[in-house]
């Protein structure tokens, strides 16, 4: 696989990921030998990011080959389970039936099932790659442009939420990938991280991945971006998505609603970045056919930190006799986002211009 960083990659046959579970206080990473090992580790958030999740998924159905000795029925079956591991991000589901087309066509012409499934999924992996870097480009304009507007030596600040950034999608992620090609052009930017409630997927990976570029960036709790925006100290919003509708509706990381409806409120451009996977073009209204997954209530009610004894615990953060409600993702309906940043170029978040840049992927 080409990319330059790296969430999973391939060992002895194996598939090794990081454990993001783990961020930023411990490096720790999995060997997945096994389809069953692939469904969990996406399940129970091991990996997570709508690109990420469909590299594993590909990949899963790979070992599910070598575990059946490229048997296309047992794939199948093997396949069906990790297609159900989470019910949100498209791109799992894409990639699983990616690879299930490719194979039923490879064992009419009797090829090895097992090589075949290997060499998708990391063409699939491979096309992220290309991807990133494009959108990255792509959304570096916007940047770019904003920079030439602002006094000498103020920097464009930028708000994202959650993370969409290499560990979500090799190699730079969506959100992100403007935000390091920002960097590498050596325009002054400064992120707004936001905390991204209940796993703080935003404290520990967004703001662990910038540190680790050199990116200079601020946490700040969920709520506080609306008052940024007032206060004129957001630029520009660039969030990722686990699904967009073929008219523009967009799901996302719990939150992300919120902040677009502030950028609107505000005059922000709110953008959305992703990569063509994760389009579902066989859906129109994001509210009513969008399945938001829910979560363990114990995601809510307990936080994971590091404490002061070094050790990495849990606390619970809520009375013993109190419950939770564990929404995972939320929908920002189209009529809010500014536009899509794709590997293709940006479009308006509409029917009409989503099928003008997208016709082959309309079934």
């Amino acid at each position: 696989m080409n990319s330059t960083y790296k969430a999973l990659w391939l060992e002895n046959g194996d598939l090794v990921v990081i454990d993001q579970t783990q961020l930023p206080f411990r490096s720790v990473t999995k060997v997945l030998k096994t389809s069953a090992a692939a469904a969990i580790a996406i399940q129970d958030m091991t990996v997570r990011g709508a690109g990420v999740i469909g590299n594993v998924a590909a990949f899963g159905v790979y070992l599910a080959a070598r575990e059946s000795n490229g048997d296309l029925a047992t794939i199948k079956e093997l396949a069906a389970v990790i297609r159900r591991a989470r019910p949100t991000a498209v791109n799992l589901m894409w990639a699983v039936d990616r690879l299930l087309k490719v194979l039923e066509k490879a064992s009419t012409q009797k090829q090895d099932l097992v090589e075949v499934a290997l060499q998708e999924a990391i063409a699939i992996a491979d096309e992220d790659v290309i991807g990133t870097r494009n959108i990255g480009k792509f959304g570096c304009e916007l940047i770019e442009a904003i920079a030439k507007t602002k006094p000498k030596g103020e920097p464009v600040n930028i708000l994202t939420h959650c993370n969409a950034g290499w560990l979500a999608i090799v190699d730079r992620g969506s959100a992100l990938a403007p935000i390091y090609e920002a960097s590498d052009r050596g325009i002054n930017i400064h992120v707004w991280v936001d905390e991204t409630r209940p796993r703080n997927q935003g404290a520990n990976l967004t703001a662990w991945e910038l540190g680790q570029s050199k990116i200079p960036h601020t946490l700040i709790a969920d709520n506080t971006g609306g008052l940024l925006m007032q206060y004129g100290k957001v630029d520009l919003c660039i969030v990722g998505t686990d699904r967009v509708t073929r008219c523009g509706d967009v799901a996302n990381k719990i939150g992300t609603y919120l902040k677009a409806l502030a950028a609107f409120d505000n005059h922000v451009p709110f953008y959305v970045a992703l990569p063509s996977s994760t389009f579902d073009m066989q859906i129109a209204d994001g509210v009513k056919e969008i399945a938001i997954e829910t979560r363990s209530a114990d995601e809510v009610l307990y936080m994971q930190g590091l404490q002061d004894n070094g050790q990495i615990g849990k606390v619970r953060v809520a009375p013993l006799e109190t419950t939770a409600l564990n929404y995972g993702f939320d929908i920002t309906p189209a009529k809010l986002v500014t536009g899509l940043i794709t590997e293709r170029g940006i479009c308006e978040a509409a029917e009409t211009a989503i099928a003008a840049m997208f016709l082959d992927l309309i079934p």
